[in-house]
């Protein structure tokens, strides 16, 4: 018998039907989006997650009268399985050549001269152009000014209404005048009067803003159109104070209501020129626009990837934060583990713990991200999160995964690593080993300045390759400052494209984060922040290293150490010297005791 959320679950996907056929559409295609085409989205814009079981945050939904599906990567194969089953809906996965995306799938199935209805306020410009040109042969439609979905979903949540806060300069380093002069040069030399932003980790960095609108980011819904002396910024009504509007005033920034863009965008002339992204603006924006428009990545994307030496500053000083509250909290671990015959252990006590502790250290905000703690089984699905209702006890032998960050005012961390509890066997050993070996390649790795970022991928894969091994998420992603724990334009992913823009610049902070599952028995993952720093100029140009930021000890209980070359040794005790230093004179007691037990020297 099909439970109460599965019945429910039922009954929208068959008003969903209803109204589709109503409408005349063949097809509806729920993307994971809003009108900023953001990875996190506020409760109003989680479609998928209200229509569907699957809870992850990544997915793309398509129904017709007579099939329902989900499409996901890899990291979420099994969480969707097990979420999807006994649904209506079909897993649907990606990752391999021979898995069809959702955009051939439509393609194949939609009738010739078919409609695909797609809320074009979350469809961008680049996706529309992609999807039109695929089914052109067939003669399919796109419907871009329908909500069929929203139109069915009843109880729809509220935009987000938390108010909009300044970042002090002692934290943003250089003032909103200077990064909008920074952008107005880009306009200058695309011959734009105009530029459009609707990304919204880009313009709280452009205007030195934070917000809260969605969970662990902190960013706020909103659109920038920037001119060449002026700017309008568009939120919604009462977000912005008073204070805050004079203060944005006095640098030639106008508040307007965040529903009016669309509005403020059609009044422009033919004889004006637009500057835009179109895979980070929506066709809703754009369609209206009567301008000549000019497509170019935003540059504020640019921008804010490559952090200044004061940004550095305020992020060490986070790093060495967040790792005295870690040295407390895996001190405070252990202790349990060690006694867990007499004291109980769940994953959902990692994530308090953290919580306690990273709050005690200045200017904490909150998580950078939904905490992943993850035992045995749990860990092999890389996205896997606990829950009230289902989560595993820790206890017995295993390896115990956790990934986890914060948002300080002077930064963002992401770190992942994994203990051992009991005894693990010889075969975690020989995996845990492999990772660590693929973390301090790719962590000791000398490259050109400008190479694109995914070219760089296969170093940290190789020793996983050599024991025929992989993984199927990208091995690193940019990391924002006190913004987004994900951001562009770098990424290290042998799966994306070597495009121009991924070039890897100074400054530049990413992750480092090769793993290793095992489906049904264990995962591993050893994650580092890292940052291009230049290593010299040569008669070949301008090379490029990595400064590790991260500051927590790497557990080499789990080492096999007669695998590591001794290069690799060395690295990990240079490594752990460098974490001893900066953390000892920021803690006391029981955290510094297992700091200074677990930065001891590997023979």
């Amino acid at each position: 018998m099909k439970n109460h959320t599965t019945s429910s679950k039922d009954s929208l996907l068959a008003s969903l039907r209803e109204a589709m056929k109503s409408a005349g559409i063949d097809a509806c295609l729920i993307p994971s989006a809003d009108p900023h085409l953001s990875e996190y989205l506020p409760d109003y814009w989680q479609l998928r997650a209200w229509l569907t079981a699957f809870t992850g945050s990544v997915g793309t939904v398509v129904v017709t009268q007579d099939f329902a599906g989900v499409w996901v990567d890899s990291r979420y194969w099994v969480q969707a399985e097990n979420e999807l089953a006994g649904t209506a809906f079909q897993l649907m996965k990606i990752g391999t050549a021979a898995d069809q995306a959702h955009t051939q799938w439509l393609a194949d199935n939609v009738p010739v001269k078919g409609v695909v209805a797609v809320d074009g306020r979350a469809l961008g410009v680049a996706a529309r152009d992609a999807l039109e040109t695929l089914f052109a042969a067939r003669g399919i439609r796109l419907e871009l000014s329908l909500d069929i979905p929203g139109a069915c979903w009843s109880d729809r949540p509220a935009l987000p209404n938390a108010p909009i806060k300044e970042l002090a300069l002692e934290f943003a380093g250089l003032s909103r005048v200077e990064k909008l002069e920074r952008v107005r040069a880009v306009m200058r030399e695309q011959g734009a009067q105009w530029h459009l932003l609707s990304t919204l980790d880009d313009i709280a960095w452009l205007f030195n803003l934070r917000g809260s609108d969605v969970s662990y980011n902190p960013v706020f819904m909103s659109h920038a159109m920037i001119g060449l002396e002026t700017a309008l910024l568009f939120a919604l009504p009462g977000k912005i104070d008073c204070n805050l509007a004079r203060a944005l005033a006095k640098d030639g920034i106008e508040v307007r209501p965040y529903d009016s863009a669309a509005q403020v965008l059609a009044q422009l002339e033919d004889t004006d020129t637009l500057m835009f992204d179109p895979v980070r603006t929506t066709c809703a924006l754009i369609d209206r626009i009567r301008a000549k428009k000019v497509r170019v990545m935003n540059p504020s994307t640019f921008f804010k990837s490559q952090k200044t030496e004061f940004e550095l500053t305020h992020v060490r000083r986070v790093m060495e934060q967040d790792g005295a509250a870690l040295c407390a909290f895996f001190a405070w671990l252990e202790e349990v583990i060690e006694h867990c015959d007499t004291q109980d252990l769940n994953e959902l006590m990692i994530d308090e713990r953290l919580i306690a502790l990273r709050a005690q250290q200045p200017g904490f905000v909150s998580r950078s991200f939904g905490t992943i703690s993850a035992f045995n089984a749990n860990g092999a699905m890389p996205h896997y999160r606990p829950t009230p209702t289902a989560y595993a006890q820790i206890a017995g032998n295993g390896l115990l995964l956790i990934d986890s960050g914060a948002q300080y005012l002077g930064g963002t961390t992401d770190i992942t690593r994994v203990i051992p509890v009991g005894q693990p066997t010889v075969a975690m050993k020989d995996d845990y080993t492999a990772v660590l070996r693929a973390m301090i390649a790719l962590s000791r790795l000398r490259f050109p300045r400008g190479i694109a970022s995914p070219m760089i991928d296969a170093v940290a894969r190789a020793p996983l390759w050599e024991r025929l091994a992989e993984y199927g998420h990208g091995t690193g992603h940019g990391v924002g400052y006190y913004l987004n724990v994900h951001e562009g334009p770098q990424v290290i992913s042998y799966r994306a494209a070597p495009a121009p823009h991924t070039a890897m610049q100074p400054g530049m902070i990413t992750s480092n984060e090769p793993g290793l599952y095992r489906p049904g028995r264990w995962g591993i993952r050893i994650e580092n922040l890292v940052c291009n720093q230049s290593a010299g100029q040569s008669e070949f140009g301008e090379f490029l290293q990595f400064e590790t930021l991260t500051l927590c000890p790497i557990d080499a209980r789990c080492i096999q150490t007669e695998q590591l070359r001794q290069d690799e040794i060395e690295w990990l005790n240079t490594y752990h010297a460098e974490v001893r230093t900066r953390l000892q004179p920021r803690v006391s007691g029981a955290a510094l005791k297992w700091l200074l037990q677990r930065t001891e020297k590997l023979n």
